[in-house]
């Protein structure tokens, strides 16, 4: 059916200012009597890409790609346009003879097939998504100059890429949830994982906390607010003369959301435009993180971005550009593209004309899948069987508000690798403004009485029953956590549900980089610690669940949970028995507290503090008062584990149990 009717793509180039969003491709040699028409019908938007007449004549003037989108759940919007604009004159055929097809992908594209059919009397040429996107990615790469770039420190540059050196490449498409591709060619790829934390979540969370109704009206919002009102910092943990003896940037983030904690605020005190701008850093930051792990894992330099998401916002590219030159120390780079919201339609467009039946699947072109999707795990824990001579080395995750991850290889040796702002303390500091809870307890009973898939999208949603097969996700697969949030009024949501999709989210969502990491460090032991797991057994649970589940039971997840973390000397013992027996207190700042990295607006201090009794205190006092104290910390710590072993040795004598 679609043979004479290829895409022309000879001399494509983009029309219109560089700095237009979504500007049209001109196709000066494409024929334009019959438009070519694609659509990519995503779990929040469908995405539209046509070929228009750009002269009089079938041949005179060329043609241009156009673009248009859609809200999902307004369909007949997208049903009118495609009317008015005359789109329906494929083959010279009419609706009513029901011999028109269009090229369509996504998941969209199976669940609302007979609506196309009975609305518009067309026949829909499914096409798999996965495939599309990369075909998209690569047209533009390939074929339209101008169509990559950069944006880092407010200035946007573009990126010349040569055909000949293209691939391999990260691609990261951003749309209601996250999916990774690595991409070896044309029509070769794999996708190597994905995240249920995306733009759905931004934009549903954005509904529930500042009441905007449409995802470029939150966009514009964050532009004018302030994360800093609701952040935690590394300056509110330590204070500036801490963070200036260690080195630290003062406006390191390190929980987001991590202020409602202590705050006695509600909901409706906070501006919604410091809401915006908080949901903006917390999730763009995670979703570079995950892209930097999945590449460091490849070995790739090169990072594409693209998405429907994205929407060539600037603080949206600037925090991930950041995100990504600081966590690989600038030897990786965030590249944008032009029309990153319509790859998927892009591809699917250029199928018209293929006669090579090179429609290849996923396992076609996948030899191996390094990692896996972000999907509900199976259950199961591991015990913990370790003992002094095979403990080392492991992965040591600390989930306080923020998180740490430190390898650990030996006594008194170990190194923080990274840490990732999405804690216990955006949990909690989230909890307290959907549901109104006081305490991580209250939140934890509430998340037991609800069901998250009343917010939650699922690959059901979007694909139907039979799920996403072909890359192996089923329909209960969660696809973003709060995509399903249609409505911006907070009180028509049960608080339980809430506190329920919030649990899941970010606990899998720090399985799912402590398992990167380790994955990343060849480490298959990890320990957990914090006030935010320790104790919590349904934390603990689905952590364990989703080690188990990305790492197929090759990862040990092993929880320190006794009194002896309840104190500083319990910690310091607690350290000691894991292996960290020498933390001089500068180190502990300097490799724990550090959480994703943030720019901020406080300026660098000097290395000696003015005291407040008007005394200097150089830097080098200040170690020596820190050596003696934890000498005298040391002392104490021998004489409670001679106590510990007199204990012991007498139980022992009784013939009572020796496990203490």
């Amino acid at each position: 059916m679609d043979r004479g009717r290829a895409v022309d793509l000879s001399g494509a180039e983009i029309r219109g200012d560089l700095e237009d969003h979504n500007p049209p491709i001109y196709l000066p040699r494409q024929r334009a009597a019959v438009p070519l028409v694609a659509l990519d019908i995503g779990g929040t938007l469908i995405k539209l890409v046509y070929t228009a007449s750009c002269g009089d004549g079938e041949e005179g003037g060329g043609a241009e790609l156009r673009f248009a989108k859609f809200e999902r759940r307004r369909l007949d919007e997208c049903f009118q346009f495609v009317r008015a604009e005359g789109l329906l004159r494929c083959n010279g055929g009419r609706p009513s003879e029901g011999n028109i097809s269009l090229k369509a992908t996504g998941g969209g594209a199976y669940k609302f097939a007979d609506d196309f059919r009975e609305k518009l009397g067309v026949c829909l040429d499914k096409l798999d998504e996965m495939d599309s996107v990369v075909s998209g990615a690569n047209f533009l790469l390939q074929n339209i100059p101008g169509a990559a770039f950069t944006h880092m420190n407010g200035k946007r540059k573009p990126v010349n890429v040569s055909p000949n050196n293209l691939f391999p490449y990260l691609l990261v498409n951003i749309g209601s949830g996250v999916s990774v591709l690595k991409v070896t060619g044309n029509r070769k790829f794999e996708r190597v994982t994905g995240t249920h934390i995306g733009g759905g979540t931004m934009f549903g969370l954005a509904k529930l906390l500042t009441g905007c109704k449409s995802y470029d009206e939150f966009l514009q919002l964050s532009q004018k607010g302030d994360n800093f009102v609701l952040d935690l910092i590394v300056k509110d943990i330590c204070g500036e003369l801490v963070c200036q003896k260690q080195g630290l940037s003062t406006s390191t983030l390190a929980a987001s959301f991590g202020k409602v904690i202590t705050s006695k605020k509600k909901l409706t005190d906070y501006k919604p435009e410091d809401l915006a701008a908080t949901l903006l850093s917390a999730f763009t930051y995670n979703i570079a993180q995950i892209a930097f792990l999945v590449a460091s894992l490849l070995g790739l330099q090169r990072v594409f971005f693209g998405g429907s998401y994205i929407r060539g916002h600037k603080s949206t590219m600037e925090n991930i550009s950041y995100a990504i030159d600081f966590w690989s120390q600038s030897q990786m780079q965030a590249v944008f593209l032009r029309h990153e919201g319509y790859l998927g339609a892009l591809g699917a467009l250029m199928s018209y004309g293929d006669l090579s039946g090179e429609n290849i699947t996923l396992e076609e072109s996948t030899e191996k899948e390094p990692l896996r999707e972000s999907a509900s795990p199976v259950d199961g824990t591991s015990e913990d069987e370790q003992n002094d001579s095979n403990i080392f080395p492991y992965l040591l995750v600390n989930i306080g508000s923020g998180v740490s991850m430190i390898e650990v290889i030996g006594k008194g040796k170990f190194e923080r690798i990274i840490g990732s702002h999405l804690g216990g303390g955006t949990i909690l500091g989230l909890a307290r403004l959907l549901t109104g809870c006081s305490s991580y307890e209250e939140f934890l009973e509430l998340s037991q009485k609800g069901n998250n898939l009343s917010v939650d999208l699922t690959v059901g949603d979007i694909y139907g029953e039979e799920g996403y097969p072909k890359i192996g996700l089923p329909a209960s697969t969660t696809a973003a956590s709060f995509g399903k949030v249609n409505s911006n009024k907070l009180s028509e949501y049960k608080v339980e549900d809430l506190a329920a999709a919030l649990l899941n989210s970010f606990t899998y969502n720090i399985g799912q980089i402590a398992y990167f990491v380790a994955n990343l460090s060849g480490l298959k032991r990890i320990f957990f610690r914090g006030a935010y797991v320790c104790g919590h057994e349904k934390t603990m649970d689905k952590i364990s669940r989703s080690l188990k589940y990305w790492s197929k039971g090759e990862v040990q997840t092993t929880f320190l949970c006794h009194e002896g973390f309840l104190g500083t000397l319990g910690a310091f013992w607690s350290y000691e028995n894991m292996g960290i027996d020498s933390l001089a207190a500068h180190e502990v700042i300097r490799e724990v507290l550090l959480g994703a990295p943030y720019t901020g607006q406080f300026p660098s201090l000097p290395v000696t503090e003015e005291l407040e009794n008007g005394e200097n205190k150089t830097l080098e006092e200040e170690v020596e008062s820190l050596r003696r104290d934890n000498f005298v910390l040391k002392a104490e710590l021998e004489r409670l584990q001679r106590e510990n072993a007199e204990l012991k040795s007498k139980l022992a004598g009784s013939g009572e149990a020796t496990t203490l």
